[in-house]
């Protein structure tokens, strides 16, 4: 049975409340996956051909001048093997600022600060994350929470940078079972590289028109 999201939540609280922004890097046939160290997959770094100064500039944007990280235990341990030592640059600098809220069993083994375990209750942990005071929070990756964060009304936006591949293979944003969302059109920008960044706000369950 599917926990119902509440909505009797006062406006003022809710303008209160952390927005949470789900940014992924994903091909036309949907994958995100991005590494051969997240699983068996043969098209690692396929982005690299497409990244310019431009796009660049626009995910930073697209991420927020102050923002916390909401990420999954896998696409942490990635992250943390590879941001911390890359050159200094602003999204470099920016993510290393930036707390991390994982989603583990093993918060005790977490090294890339700062950081925070959510619980052992995701859904409350983010839920309880959300309402408290500070930045916006960012999940990119992480392919396990999409799902979730949907079902239990807890994500407020997603951007799609959308690459002009298709991979055939690999982990796709949306798992299978998925409960149907609508969503609403917030921006659109497409880049020479043939990148095309698409914002959306979540507009809550499909609208069904069949009778």
């Amino acid at each position: 049975m599917r926990t119902q999201v509440s909505t009797n939540i006062p406006t003022a609280e809710l303008d209160k409340m952390r927005k949470l922004k789900i940014i992924e890097h994903i091909s036309l046939d949907g994958v995100i996956q991005h590494s051969a160290d997240d699983g068996d997959f043969s098209y690692s770094d396929w982005t690299a051909p497409y990244r310019t100064p431009a796009g660049r500039d626009a995910m930073l944007a697209a991420y927020g001048g102050s923002f916390d990280l909401l990420l999954g235990r896998r696409t942490y341990d990635i992250w943390s093997g590879f941001w911390p030592k890359a050159p200094r640059s602003p999204m470099a600098d920016a993510l290393d600022a930036a707390t991390k809220f994982v989603a583990t069993h093993r918060p005790e083994s977490l090294e890339w600060e700062p950081f925070v375990g959510i619980g052992p209750d995701i859904v409350e942990g983010i839920r309880g994350i959300k309402s408290r005071g500070g930045p916006d929070l960012v999940l990119s990756g992480s392919s396990t929470l999409t799902s979730m964060l949907l079902e239990h009304g807890l994500a407020d936006e997603v951007l799609l940078a959308v690459y002009p591949v298709l991979l055939g293979t690999g982990k796709r944003f949306f798992a299978q079972g998925t409960p149907p969302r609508a969503f609403e059109l917030v921006t659109t920008q497409a880049f020479a590289s043939g990148i095309i960044f698409t914002t959306y706000r979540v507009a809550g369950p499909l609208k069904n028109t069949v009778t």
